[in-house]
C-alpha cells in the first residue's frame, strides 16, 4: 500500500486531537491576570500535550517521508497508537484538574509509554514491509533510541510514585527531545 492516504489520515486524526485539547481549556472567569493565573495548569498541560502530538506528527512525518509502502500490520499498529494518543484530550484535563494526583500523572505517562512500545512494533514492521528501502533500514536500524526514551519515562514513574507525581509528566516531556537526541547520535 502506498503511504500518502495513510499519512493524510494520520494528519487528520492528530488535527482533531489538538482541536479537542484546545476546546477543553477552560475560559478565564474574567479579563484579569489573576483569572488567567487560575487556569495556568490547564495551559501548561495543554502546551505539553501539544508538544506530544506535534512530536508524534513530526516523528512519523520524518519516517514516512522515506517509507515507500506499508503493510496491514503497520496500519493496525498505527491505528492502535492513534487510538491511545486520542485519549490525550481526556488525560490532559485529568492532569490539569488533579495536578498533585499520582493516578492522573500515571495515566498520562502510561499513554506515553504505550505509544512508545507500539512505536517499537511499528518500526520493526516498517522495516519488514519495505525491506528493499535502504534509507528506511538505516533510519530504523536500531530501536535503542526508543528504549532509551522508555527508560526515561520509567524513571519518571519511579520518582513520581515515591517523591513527586508531576515528575511523571516532566519526564515524559524530557523524553521528547531525548528521542531526537538518541536518534541523531545513532545515525552519526
Amino acid at each position: 500500500m502506498e503511504t500518502e492516504r495513510f499519512e493524510a489520515l494520520i494528519d487528520a486524526i492528530l488535527a482533531i486531537i489538538l482541536t479537542i485539547i484546545v476546546l477543553e481549556i477552560p475560559m478565564a472567569s474574567n479579563g484579569s491576570w489573576e483569572a488567567l493565573f487560575e487556569v495556568r495548569l490547564d495551559f501548561i498541560i495543554y502546551a505539553l500535550s501539544f508538544l506530544v502530538v506535534f512530536n508524534f506528527w513530526n516523528y512519523n512525518n520524518n519516517i514516512f517521508s522515506i517509507v515507500n509502502k506499508v503493510n496491514n500490520k503497520v496500519i493496525w499498529y498505527m491505528g492502535l497508537s492513534l487510538f491511545i494518543l486520542s485519549l490525550l484530550p481526556y488525560l490532559t484535563m485529568f492532569v490539569a484538574e488533579n495536578f498533585d494526583s499520582f493516578i492522573a500523572h500515571a495515566a498520562y505517562g502510561l499513554d506515553f509509554i504505550v505509544c512508545g512500545v507500539i512505536s517499537v512494533f511499528i518500526a520493526n514492521e516498517l522495516k519488514n514491509s519495505d525491506k528493499a528501502n535502504i534509507a528506511l533500514q538505516v533510519a530504523l536500524k536500531s530501536n535503542k533510541p526508543l528504549y532509551y526514551t522508555l527508560t526515561i519515562m520509567v524513571i519518571g514513574f519511579i520518582i513520581g510514585y515515591f517523591v513527586y507525581p508531576p515528575a511523571i509528566t516532566l519526564f515524559c516531556l524530557i523524553s521528547i527531545p531525548s528521542l531526537w537526541y538518541f536518534s541523531k547520535r545513532q545515525i552519526t
